[in-house]
């Protein structure tokens, strides 16, 4: 044993020491400090783990009369294999108990041990049914009206159904699937893990329903032979076993993150795949190091491995945890959410990519000289063997830098753009009429009488010579006749005026 100090939440100020088995991890005591009762949390001695555990195995002791049932029951919470829902630690009468399961606790030397499997299941069902036959009265939270009549009272015939209370006797919540068949040698993202998985959950779920209802069929194949094995006894078993007494049913489900799952040393909760190869430490999971060591593996080889450009641990994919769902569906009453399916990043529509069509070194073109509005500028083109463009350069004389470069860098741009393909007409249609710089009368080319700016003019000049079309001085959603200014005098009411009259002043 050993004592450690945690807090039960990171924020929490209060330190509280924990006493617990030297092989649990600080993460199960802080865990043990959030189930334990609030006067024991603010006590200043340690908390200790066999006081804790006391509490609810002396109360189920009381409600069911098994002695030896909470001696096994404290065996299964010091090995790490079972522990109480956080109810029924508690002491939540008016809650329904159950258990969580670990399944990687069940692994020893790469092999399940099936026998204490079938041993812990067994027990944790007698003792939900009996508490559930010593609580019936108090689940709902409220008083009964009448005097309820006992469950089970007298034993009924053959074929008949004992009346029990309503809703199951309680849920057996299986958790760290992952870790399970890592110890067994199996990926989490493959079909015998996925097989496997269907097999162990199926004899979890045919336990807990014999004597209580139909048992669903087994899985068609299982990997592992052990698994196989148990299967086989356990479908032999509801075969041949007699519904002479009816028992209240006991619900399988898969666990969610809680304080109980960190109390077990849980890697992932329920049939969730591990996160991460590394502990929060930095050091290997106890289920990576066994998946290394069924390939053959140790850490420093791995680590080599993994240098020279290999991988040694395969990680499971965006979508296995949907596919271990799917195929869990069946073999399980409660299944927990459906996980969203992994949105994958849409690809970019395929465009082809234009070839260049170089422009010869040597090339026709022409070099026009023109004004707008007072503001000179050269248009410069180039052109291929037949006629069509392929450069532009539009070159304003008294600019200022700015003005200058700007449109050297547009004209670059359309020469490139022309160059891989794109459309003539396109550019007109974006550029004609553009409103940006000086703009005025046009001078030294006939193209134009009128030009808003100098990158209107230029394109309506390529226009004209390269498309043959002239395009108007202004743009078609602006001509139009403005309106007409009002002309004066104003037709203001006349105000009749007062005759002139002479004022006589003192």
């Amino acid at each position: 044993m050993r004592t450690t100090q945690v807090t039960a939440d990171p924020d929490d100020p209060i330190i509280q020491p924990v006493t617990l088995p030297a092989a649990w991890e600080d993460e199960a005591a802080s865990a043990l400090l959030l189930l334990a009762s609030p006067a024991d949390r603010t006590g200043g001695a340690p908390l200790l783990l066999a006081t804790e555990a006391m509490r609810w195995l002396t109360e189920i002791e009381s409600l069911t009369g098994l002695k030896n049932a909470t001696r096994g029951l404290a065996c299964l919470l010091l090995m790490r294999q079972l522990a109480p829902t956080a109810p029924l630690w508690l002491g939540q009468r008016d809650r329904r108990p159950g258990f969580v399961v670990n399944l990687a606790a069940f692994v020893f030397d790469g092999a399940f041990a099936g026998d204490a499997f079938l041993a812990a299941i067994r027990l944790a069902c007698d003792v939900l049914r009996k508490l559930h036959t010593a609580m019936a009265d108090s689940l709902n939270a409220e008083l009964p009206l009448f005097d309820l009549p006992p469950i089970n009272a007298a034993p009924p015939g053959k074929g008949e159904t004992a009346p029990l209370g309503e809703g199951p006797a309680g849920m057996l919540l299986l958790t760290n699937l992952d870790a399970c068949l890592a110890q067994m040698g199996l990926d989490y993202d493959s079909e015998t893990g996925r097989d496997a998985a269907c097999t162990l959950v199926w004899i979890a779920t045919a336990l807990a329903r014999q004597g209580s209802g139909p048992v669903p069929l087994p899985p068609a194949t299982c990997p592992a032979a052990d698994l196989a094995a148990l299967a086989a006894q356990i479908r032999d078993e509801a075969a041949s076993f007699d519904m002479i007494e009816r028992r209240a049913a006991v619900e399988t489900a898969f666990s969610t993150s809680g304080p109980v799952d960190a109390l077990l040393g849980v890697e992932a909760c329920g049939l969730a795949p591990i996160f991460s190869p590394l502990q929060a430490d930095g050091t290997l999971r106890p289920s990576t190091l066994a998946r290394l060591a069924h390939r053959g593996y140790t850490p420093e080889t791995a680590l080599a491995a993994a240098l020279a450009g290999e991988t040694p641990l395969r990680l499971p994919g965006p979508d296995a945890q949907l596919a271990m769902h799917r195929a869990l569906a069946g073999f399980v009453d409660r299944m927990p959410a459906r996980p969203n399916p992994i949105a994958r990043p849409v690809p970019r529509a395929g465009l082809e990519r234009g070839v260049r069509r170089p422009l010869p070194a040597r090339h026709t073109g022409f070099t026009q000289r023109a004004s707008v509005g007072g503001h000179k500028l050269f248009l410069r083109t180039g052109e291929y063997e037949d006629g069509t463009l392929g450069e532009v350069a539009i070159i304003p004389v008294r600019e200022s830098a700015m003005v200058r470069g700007l449109l050297d860098s547009i004209g670059q741009a359309v020469s490139i753009g022309l160059q891989y393909g794109a459309p003539l007409e396109d550019y007109i249609a974006r550029f004609a009429h553009t409103r940006f710089g000086p703009g005025g009368t046009v001078e030294g080319d006939p193209v134009a009488a009128y030009a808003t700016s100098l990158l209107d003019y230029a394109f309506r000049a390529l226009s004209d010579a390269y498309l043959g079309r002239r395009l108007p001085d202004a743009a078609p959603e602006a001509t139009g006749e403005a309106g007409a200014d009002p002309l004066l005098p104003l037709g203001m009411p006349e105000v009749p005026r007062r005759p002139p009259g002479l004022r006589l002043v003192g």
